[in-house]
């Protein structure tokens, strides 16, 4: 098969190697897809910590595909059922997955891009930020994450917000806020304060989740929420430590939770809620995948990633025998 091996920071190098074998309550996955996370992006800047170079296919973990072969002990699994997983080295052809980790894929599904790990956060994000019926919700960052929040936020059964303001380094398209259903779009060089103070009468906001990783946007989420609202951190924070304002957080009595899983069975929950919106039509990853890439160009497909340039939002790296 060929993989992907990041061997030094910006540098990804594509070899030739035996494709991995499944082992007890295992499958090997043939990939047909595999997105470029945020959190990526350390390893590919290269962040304190880590080694080079890393292993195969790492640190691809945003991955679809079929079945290709089961190991001992694996049951409701087959070869050629498609599905999506939490797998960590998926920058290559194929990769091994833990069968428990595994969600198959409905036939309304089958064929599409199904990038279940992200869709999986987004779940549990929501989940977590507890949006009740009439709050003003405020999103800081419009990137994959974020988009997929804003249709959460709207998804069929959810308790509707009485408005949802987006800020961002760049104003979204009319026809993006449209989709996905914002009430107002802000960049940071407006006057968020003054805008998300007239929408609740002074009170600001009674939810706001940060969804970039970066200190300016954690210090405004704190100013923009309300006495005893929720301040959701959404964000991989990877590069470095953060200051918080505490003196603010400790005055308004601020619940702030850090909204990242890492118990895998929540994570496969997340994972089955999101296959089930996305083939009930609750959420479209559709118009937030904005640039394919052949795994010989990986490099290319994390350049921009990071470059983020107008209308980006999302890198997926695909097989070159993806047929």
């Amino acid at each position: 098969m060929q993989t992907a091996i990041l061997e030094a920071p910006r540098r990804f190098a594509v070899q030739s190697m035996e494709p991995p074998a499944p082992g007890e309550g295992e499958i090997l996955l043939r990939v047909r897809g595999c997105g470029v996370c945020g959190s990526d992006m350390g390893p590919w800047k290269g962040i304190q910590g880590l080694s080079y170079p890393m292993p195969p296919g790492a640190p691809g973990h945003e991955v679809f595909g079929t079945v290709e072969a089961v190991g001992p002990g694996v049951s409701g699994l087959a070869a050629g059922a498609p599905v999506t997983a939490l797998t960590y080295r998926a920058y290559a052809e194929y990769d091994v997955a833990r069968a428990a980790e595994v969600v198959p894929l409905p036939a309304v599904l089958a064929g599409r891009t199904v990038l279940g790990e992200p869709v999986a956060c987004a779940v549990n994000v929501a989940r977590r930020a507890g949006v009740r019926e009439g709050d003003v919700v405020v999103l800081l960052g419009t990137g994959f994450l974020g988009a997929l929040l804003l249709q959460l936020l709207r998804a069929p059964g959810a308790p509707r917000p009485s408005r949802v303001i987006a800020v961002s380094r760049r104003r979204l398209s009319p026809e993006m806020a449209e989709r996905l259903a914002i009430d107002e779009s802000l960049t940071y060089e407006e006057d968020v304060h003054g805008r998300v103070g007239m929408a609740t009468a002074g009170r600001m906001a009674d939810v706001v989740i940060e969804a970039t990783g970066r200190q300016r946007p954690l210090d405004l989420g704190a100013e923009l929420t309300r006495v005893r609202g929720r301040l959701i951190v959404a964000g991989y924070h990877q590069d470095g430590t953060r200051t918080v304002n505490m003196q603010l957080w400790n005055w308004r009595g601020l619940d702030v939770i850090n909204a990242h899983e890492r118990d895998p069975e929540i994570y496969r929950r997340g994972m089955e809620e999101g296959v089930a919106l996305l083939a009930a039509g609750g959420l479209d990853l559709a118009p937030l995948i904005t640039h394919t890439f052949p795994l010989a160009e990986i490099n290319r497909a994390f350049g921009m990633a990071e470059e983020r340039p107008e209308g980006f939002l999302k890198s997926v790296v695909l097989p070159e025998d993806d047929g």
